[in-house]
């Protein structure tokens, strides 16, 4: 969010479950941030409009039943426009089996890409992030967009 501030970007939302975390974002941007500021569940919210841009780093991983992530998945379609992307990160299949003492469920770009049917990946990358105690967490991440149906066809 800080290097899309940064950028010049105006329309920026920021959700998440922890008020705690929201303060601490709202405090190192500034009040004065153009950032909508939602304390919602994901698996809950129902978004008041769309957005071009779903960018999710390490939340995905965390619903670790096939109701959640389903419940997800349908929140981000509604979401996200006509030509909306996506972003997501989560971990890796040899990454942690567990974060912050919760399970966690690890995804290989194939299997990610298969659950965001109706999205075209544009890339997919590996990354190592290392937590402040040095431990290193291997990533998957995706990129993708909406796919276009033709007019013609009506397919994609």
């Amino acid at each position: 969010m800080d290097k899309l501030l940064a950028r010049g970007y105006t329309d920026l939302s920021v959700l998440d479950l922890s008020s705690t975390a929201l303060e601490i974002a709202r405090h190192r941007v500034g009040d004065s941030a153009p950032v909508r500021w939602l304390r919602e569940d994901i698996t809950t919210w129902q978004p008041a409009r769309q957005y071009a841009l779903w960018h999710d780093r390490a939340v995905f991983h965390f619903l670790i039943d096939a109701a959640s992530r389903a419940r997800y998945l349908e929140v981000m379609r509604q979401a996200l426009g006509p030509e909306g992307a996506v972003i997501m990160a989560t971990f890796a299949t040899d990454g942690p089996e567990r974060c912050s003492g919760l399970p966690v469920a690890r995804y290989g770009a194939g299997e990610l890409e298969e659950l965001l049917d109706g999205f075209a990946m544009v890339a997919t990358g590996r990354e190592e992030h290392i937590t402040p105690g040095g431990v290193v967490q291997p990533l998957t991440w995706i990129a993708a967009t909406r796919r276009q149906l033709s007019a013609s066809s009506g397919r994609p």
